[in-house]
C-alpha cells in the first residue's frame, strides 16, 4: 500500500505559500509508517517547532492500474476520505532551501491522518455533491480554518490518477491525498482538529 500525495493543487495556497504553479501535478509518497487512524491523537515529534496542517480530500484505489487514460480513470476508486498531510515546514524549509529532498518534513511517523472512507454514493447523497463539486474543511478548536472544493483544483482527481499511474503502477488499498486548500497554519499540544466533508464530520481528534 501506498501513500501518493499532490502538492500544489489550489491556486491559493500556492499563493499563501510564495510558490509557482505547476505545469503538471507535484507527486510526494509518504510511508506507511505515516498513517495516523481512528482519531487517535497526533503527538507533535520533537524534531520540529512548526508543524502545519493540510487538510485534502483522499481517494482509495480499488483496481490495479499503470497508464490508465484520462476517460477511465473514473473506474479506478469508489470511496474518498478526508486526511490531514501534517508537514514539519521548519524542516521542509530548511531542506528546501539546500536544494534537497524533503521527505523528513513529510513523511514521518503519523503525519498522514485519514478517516473512515465513505462511497461516491454517499459522498453525493450527503448534499448533492459529487466528487467533482464537494464542500471540504476544517477547524481548529471550533474555528473554521481551511475550507475548499474539488472544483478548485488545479488538477481534479481522475488527471491525478491518470498521471500518476503514468510513473507508479496503482494497487488495490492504495490512497491518494489530492492537495490541500488555502488556510495551512501551525497546530499546537491542547488543539482539537474537526474535519469536515460534504456537512459529514469525518474525523475529530487531538494534538499533544
Amino acid at each position: 500500500m501506498k501513500i501518493i500525495c499532490i502538492g500544489r493543487n489550489y491556486t491559493e495556497h500556492i499563493q499563501e505559500l510564495n510558490n509557482e504553479i505547476p505545469e503538471e501535478p507535484v507527486i510526494f509518497i509518504k510511508p506507511d509508517t505515516a498513517l495516523l487512524r481512528n482519531n487517535n491523537p497526533f503527538f507533535i515529534p520533537d524534531f520540529s517547532t512548526d508543524v502545519h496542517h493540510e487538510v485534502e480530500l483522499v481517494v482509495k484505489i480499488k483496481k490495479p492500474g499503470r497508464h490508465i487514460p484520462l476517460p477511465f480513470a473514473k473506474d479506478y476508486y469508489d470511496e474518498v476520505a478526508l486526511g490531514i498531510d501534517f508537514t514539519a515546514r521548519d524542516v521542509q524549509n530548511r531542506l528546501k532551501a539546500k536544494g534537497l529532498p524533503w521527505e523528513k518534513a513529510k513523511g514521518f511517523d503519523h503525519s498522514a491522518v485519514i478517516s473512515q472512507f465513505i462511497s461516491l454514493e454517499e459522498l453525493h447523497n450527503s448534499n448533492n455533491q459529487g466528487i467533482h463539486n464537494c464542500n471540504f474543511s476544517l477547524q481548529k478548536n471550533g474555528v473554521e480554518v481551511q475550507q475548499g472544493n474539488t472544483q478548485m483544483m488545479i488538477h481534479n482527481v481522475d488527471e491525478i490518477i491518470a498521471h500518476v499511474s503514468q510513473y507508479f503502477s496503482l494497487r488495490i488499498g492504495d490512497y491518494i491525498f489530492t492537495g490541500t486548500p488555502a488556510g495551512v497554519g501551525s497546530v499546537a499540544p491542547g488543539d482539537e482538529l474537526c474535519g469536515i466533508l460534504a456537512n459529514k464530520e469525518m474525523f475529530r481528534f487531538h494534538v499533544r
